[in-house]
């Protein structure tokens, strides 16, 4: 079966974007790169809430006609725009680039789509990890900690009302001094 599986960037105390909205501060260079780029070419769907892929549909169906942008980042518009994903929407009736538009998040619903064939599932977007960690459907959790402190922003875990164990998998620091935990909960 596939596992749904939480990957984000956070800031050292825990935001994933300032209160602006910003997410300039995060530390991607090529090694990095390499490596989500082989994360996500075994994965079988990204889901994402509506805001996340709006900013994803925005620039990475055309990144790689950018003469400048790295041979990562080329790989990574390839991969996006192959995947199949799923956006979570209230008020989308439609997407373009192989997505489905999903209105409410139906554990039952989640559960079929873990059940076809293919690789995991990358979850995207904190109102969306929100909502599947208050249904506990998130499988594993792969979060990038940035050597920042932003002091102040959006949290990534922002449901107080859940507690999860978690049991760590597997650590790695990059070059850059991004730190990958990898937790898989007690369900997976």
């Amino acid at each position: 079966m596939r596992k749904i599986i939480l990957m984000m960037s956070v800031s050292l105390d825990g935001f994933f974007e300032s209160v602006d909205r910003d997410i300039s501060w995060h530390l991607v260079d090529d090694e990095l790169l390499r490596h989500l780029n082989g994360q996500f070419r075994t994965m079988g769907a990204f889901m994402f809430g509506r805001v996340t892929h709006e900013l994803m549909a925005a620039y990475w169906p055309t990144a790689d006609q950018d003469p400048d942008i790295s041979s990562e980042l080329v790989e990574f518009a390839g991969i996006w725009r192959e995947m199949p994903k799923f956006v979570f929407s209230r008020t989308l009736t439609q997407a373009s680039w192989n997505t489905t538009v999903i209105h409410d998040v139906v554990p039952e619903h989640i559960a079929e789509l873990k059940s076809q064939p293919g690789g995991d599932i990358a979850l995207s977007g904190a109102n969306l990890a929100s909502t599947f960690m208050r249904h506990g459907l998130v499988d594993e959790f792969r979060i990038l900690v940035h050597p920042v402190v932003l002091g102040q922003g959006r949290p990534l875990f922002e449901a107080p009302d859940v507690r999860m164990d978690l049991r760590l998998e597997e650590t790695r620091r990059f070059g850059n001094g991004v730190v990958l935990l990898h937790y898989s909960s007690d369900g997976a």
